[in-house]
């Protein structure tokens, strides 16, 4: 279940980057061709990083592909490399919990006051942008408890310290 969720985290993404491309592309051939650039786009490219980024984030750590070292667990026995895992993980759950947490009030905040991005004829609302990385922080930390349940209960490839099959 949390591996479907995932993947449709990062099709969403991949669907985001075509529609960014096509944006980047009407943005600079009407200001290069036509001298109009694409009014809001520098807003909605800015607020597009993040929430892509954020989509990918699930993913990648289901997978094992976030960037890691392997100087350490390489030179440890297995039950140690074990717990390098668990305490990685642990970190993992901790530091998007505390994103999703910290990410909170300000998502509050944006909403309750309408804060927008830009100037002029387009201008962009933070708070969606704002409530997606909360989302996403939050499965974040879901998808590292995960990996902490399949490792100790023998369901993880130990020797790349992911699941191996998405």
């Amino acid at each position: 279940m949390l591996a479907r969720v995932a993947q449709w985290c990062h099709l969403a993404s991949a669907f985001w980057v075509v529609v960014l491309a096509l944006i980047i592309f009407v943005d600079v051939t009407g200001r290069y061709l036509f001298s109009m650039p694409l009014l809001g786009a520098p807003e909605i490219i800015a607020n597009s990083v993040v929430s892509i980024t954020f989509l990918q984030l699930p993913l990648a750590i289901y997978r094992g592909d976030m960037l890691r070292t392997t100087v350490i667990p390489d030179a440890v026995k297995p039950n140690a490399q074990r717990i390098l895992r668990t305490v990685g993980n642990m970190l993992g759950v901790l530091f998007f919990l505390a994103t999703a947490y910290s990410s909170w009030q300000p998502f509050v905040d944006a909403w309750q006051i309408g804060e927008y991005e830009g100037e002029g004829a387009l201008r962009v609302p933070t708070y969606p942008v704002r409530f997606l990385l909360i989302i996403t922080t939050a499965f974040a930390a879901l998808v590292y408890l995960y990996l902490l349940y399949l490792d100790w209960t023998g369901q993880l490839d130990s020797e790349h310290g992911h699941r191996a099959a998405v």
